[in-house]
């Protein structure tokens, strides 16, 4: 298969769903909500009970952030213990010309060190720029980039409706407004800019530059949603009915998603630490949100061939979340003549964050690699 409904990033808890009635405007009667998140092993129980609250808007996923900081900063992971030190780190909200406060962050090479290029991070459904993402960030800024990520209105830290999409390609249209600002500061003007998209973000990412081909010296892509097989596509009339149903219950959590945590990380001790995302979006999804990442694979799929820019695609060979096969058709179709695709042995979807240390430490050296290569002389 393709993708499992919908490409996921790295985090995703699922839990079951239970419906109660709502007071509220008249649009719906009745969403579903999610059953209590199960309790994080070795936090106390105040700290449960955070977790456990309601993140549908962002003051509350902001608090619940906060209250985690010095527990995540302590974790068993790779990522975070063999982090870089001295790695220039800021973060910021700013309000995006949709009225919507949107949280970007950066992390800069070490001082006196000279930036070689940009790289601009796209994340995975459900997820943050600032859980897994950090180790990885400074991994990457200690070679002698500048890295910048930002959430998704909906997601992490950013304004909006906690997992709604209610449109993909608007919401491609708010990184492209956001990247675009900071392209145009004096840290990084002047520089090689570059694209980096984990699943759902490599969606974005390839939208991103098919909206702005002139814009990119390049594409990395890791485990990218660029295309649904046939076999797990809703036949034409349920996905109609789906369509016409996300117009009155947009926002209404019906669409159901397997738990696929076990999927995506090969360690399962990764996987509990991954229950620590406490930020990450993991109830059932959002009806108008599922029917937005139907429309948008359509869409890449229909234009991989004007994928020019220099490509490089990364996959776990035995990813059963995003199908390496659809990675391998995304090489074949791209016009670029700069491609480069490498498929890990063994690797589920998760290969920068789910996998043993060696192969983590292996894909981050490869993405490093790819940028020194195409990096003109710094």
């Amino acid at each position: 298969m393709a993708i499992s409904t919908a490409a996921i990033g790295p985090i995703a808890r699922h839990h079951p769903i239970r419906w109660r009635r709502v007071t509220g405007p008249p649009r719906r009667a009745a969403v579903a909500v999610a059953a209590a998140r199960k309790a994080i092993e070795g936090v106390s129980d105040e700290l449960n009970a955070v977790a456990a609250e309601n993140l549908d808007f962002a003051p509350a996923r902001r608090r619940v952030r906060a209250a985690f900081a010095d527990v995540q900063r302590r974790l068993d992971h790779f990522l975070f213990k063999m982090a870089p030190t001295g790695i220039q780190m800021e973060e910021r909200y700013k309000t995006n010309s949709k009225g919507m406060e949107i949280f970007w962050k950066s992390w800069l090479p070490k001082p006196g060190t000279t930036t070689k290029a940009a790289l601009f991070f796209c994340h995975g459904y459900g997820d943050t720029c600032t859980f897994f993402f950090e180790g990885i960030a400074k991994r990457i800024a200690d070679a002698g980039y500048a890295v910048f990520a930002m959430d998704y209105p909906g997601f992490g830290l950013s304004q909006g409706l906690h997992g709604y999409i209610p449109s993909f390609d608007g919401m491609v249209d708010q990184v492209i407004e956001r990247y675009a600002a900071i392209r145009g500061t004096k840290e990084v003007r002047g520089l090689q800019h570059f694209l980096l998209g984990q699943s759902m973000g490599g969606a974005v990412a390839l939208k991103v530059h098919l909206k702005q081909p002139e814009v990119w010296d390049g594409v990395l892509l890791v485990a990218p949603m660029c295309k649904i097989a046939e076999e797990v596509t809703p036949p034409g009339p349920i996905l109609k009915a789906l369509s016409l149903m996300s117009y009155v219950l947009p926002d209404a959590k019906l669409f159901p998603l397997k738990n696929i945590g076990d999927l995506a990380f090969r360690d399962p001790k990764k996987r509990k630490v991954a229950e620590f995302n406490v930020i990450s979006y993991a109830d059932q999804m959002r009806l108008r949100t599922a029917v937005e990442l139907t429309k948008a694979t359509r869409d890449i799929e229909s234009q991989l061939e004007k994928v020019c820019a220099p490509l490089l695609i990364l996959h776990g060979a035995a990813d059963k979340v995003t199908d390496p096969n659809v990675s391998k058709f995304l090489y074949a179709k791209a016009s670029t003549k700069d491609k480069t695709l490498k498929l890990y042995a063994e690797g589920y979807h998760s290969i920068l964050e789910g996998e043993p240390d060696e192969r983590i430490s292996s894909v981050i050296n490869d993405i490093i690699s790819w940028l020194d290569s195409h990096t003109e002389t710094y």
